[in-house]
């Protein structure tokens, strides 16, 4: 598999930066300011030069980062006003040295001396960087507030000011930024869901560190991007249904035959070969007439899921869309597990409430079998948390406990490898937050599986393009009307 971009703490960020800095070799201050220019060009996309730009810069190296911004922006003929938040007299040595530069500035030692925000178009917060690790009180705490009540498009500097890179912040004292244009890689934290209100947009610019450095580094968390596209197999010309693989989907019960539909059908647009689908006898018409291609074979009972099929000729099985969780339906996941020593599993939905209820069945798990549960659903499993840092520990333990890929769908879905790696998919929007959006997911990873992906690979190439399809059928119906059959309409697993 392509090796995926690694996201770094604020330790490996400084890290990176010296180690940058040794081995060009460049100085900091050269590095600041290479810095400066790729959020430049990167800003010069979205100010237009009518605007009234005002940057509000503090005291540290995002400080620094800000007044070299501000002189770079007016010798391109922005209008461009200036302040020095002084939070403190002792600026860092780069952040003086770009102070140094600048013509007209303001300080502000008291937030009376902060000019009215709300006379200026665009605000490039540059108050606090990466390296933030208590809460913004006092003049800042002030300032953000002023920031966030301008009504201004405001742009963000790397980070958020207030906001932590690496954890959870402890206070809502952080800029509500409209962009972050943010140096070399997005920070952990953009992806915790309760930073969501303060990052409506982030954009990583190159700026120039070590990439082998910064791979080589000792870390768990992955960025899920459109690199997982080159991990994609190309379909040889000399091939067959059968070198793609045997889907086995055990979905549905009376009433939520939807479910059944939806994986079957996104399994089958995955790329699999072959895919028969497991269901309750209520609903054999309905899967005939509505997916021709899939095979079909029923259960006994008309309304739900009561007994195991022989699963010996498939090569991988999802289970759990709209199944239930009666009495006969747990003691046919338990017999699936049971049977599973050989077998790629995906367990979604009604399965990982199975699981949640009967928690013998969990050492029955095979090894890297995938789960796909929602935050409610993972709940169930492991308990409640405090917050996403504690969630995302508790998804790692599970992981590793029990030697399973457990993603755990959200805004920013995070897949945590049998190995207790981290990755946090980039794609989707909330267009998808919709019923029966799961089930697709479900049926895409059952049919990559079949396909002799890795577990992993399966994973992390079904979110990804999960969320692209929902991507692009947005941009055609737009995010209010998105349905789950949308997704599939516009699936597209290929290399870009």
């Amino acid at each position: 598999m392509k090796k995926l971009k690694k996201i770094l703490t604020a330790a490996q960020i400084r890290d990176a930066d010296l180690f940058t800095i040794a081995i060009e070799p460049i100085a900091s201050i050269d590095l600041m300011e290479r810095a400066a220019e790729a959020f430049v060009d990167e800003a010069s996309k979205i100010i237009q030069q009518k605007d009234r730009v005002f940057i509000i810069s503090g005291i540290g190296n995002n400080g620094g980062d800000g007044l070299a911004i501000a002189r770079l922006l007016k010798e391109k003929n922005f209008r461009i006003e200036v302040c020095l938040i002084q939070l403190h007299d002792k600026l860092s040595t780069d952040c003086q040295q770009n102070l140094l530069k600048l013509n007209e500035i303001i300080y502000v030692k008291h937030i009376s001396e902060l000019p009215v925000l709300t006379n200026y178009d665009i605000l490039i917060d540059a108050l606090f960087g990466s390296g933030l690790n208590r809460p913004a009180d006092g003049l800042a705490a002030e300032v953000i507030e002023k920031i966030n009540a301008s009504n201004a498009l405001i742009i963000s500097v790397d980070v958020p000011s207030g906001m932590y890179c690496d954890t959870v912040t402890p206070s809502k004292n952080m800029v509500k930024s409209d962009y972050c244009i943010t140096f070399q890689r997005p920070k952990l934290s953009f992806f915790l869901p309760e930073h969501v209100p303060y990052i409506k947009s982030y954009i990583t610019v190159d700026i120039g560190i070590d990439e082998d450095f910064i791979q080589e580094t000792n870390g768990m968390y992955y960025l899920l991007d459109d690199t997982i596209a080159k991990s994609v197999h190309i379909r040889a010309k000399q091939s067959h249904k059968g070198t793609y693989g045997h889907a086995l989907i055990m979905a549905g019960s009376y009433g939520k035959m939807g479910a059944a539909i939806l994986s079957t059908k996104a399994c089958l647009c995955s790329g699999v070969g072959l895919i028969t689908s497991y269901i309750p006898s209520c609903g054999y018409e309905i899967l005939q007439i509505s997916i021709p291609e899939a095979m079909c074979i029923t259960d006994q009972d008309a309304i739900q899921l009561t007994q195991l099929p022989n699963i010996d000729t498939y090569n991988a099985v999802g289970i759990g869309p709209g199944v239930g969780t009666n009495s006969q339906t747990q003691q046919v996941v338990a017999a699936l597990l049971q049977n599973s020593t050989d077998k790629k599993f995906v367990l979604d939905a009604d399965a990982i409430n199975i699981l949640a209820t009967d928690k013998s069945l969990l050492k029955l798990l095979p090894f890297e079998c995938i789960l796909t549960p929602h935050p409610k659903e993972f709940e169930r499993l492991v308990g409640g948390w405090q917050d996403s840092a504690e969630r995302l520990q508790k998804q790692r333990d599970f992981a590793l406990q029990y030697k399973c890929i457990l993603i755990l769908k959200d805004a920013h879905t995070s897949i945590c490898s049998s190995k207790g790696e981290i990755y946090f998919n980039t794609s989707g929007n909330p267009g998808m937050a919709t019923g029966g959006s799961g089930d697709v997911l479900t049926g895409i990873i059952t049919g990559l599986l079949a396909q002799q992906y890795s577990p992993l690979e399966a994973a992390l190439i079904g979110v990804y393009f999960h969320g692209k399809a929902g991507d692009t059928a947005a941009k055609v119906k737009g995010q209010h009307a998105l349905c789950a059959s949308d997704i599939i309409e516009y699936l597209c697993i290929e290399n870009f």
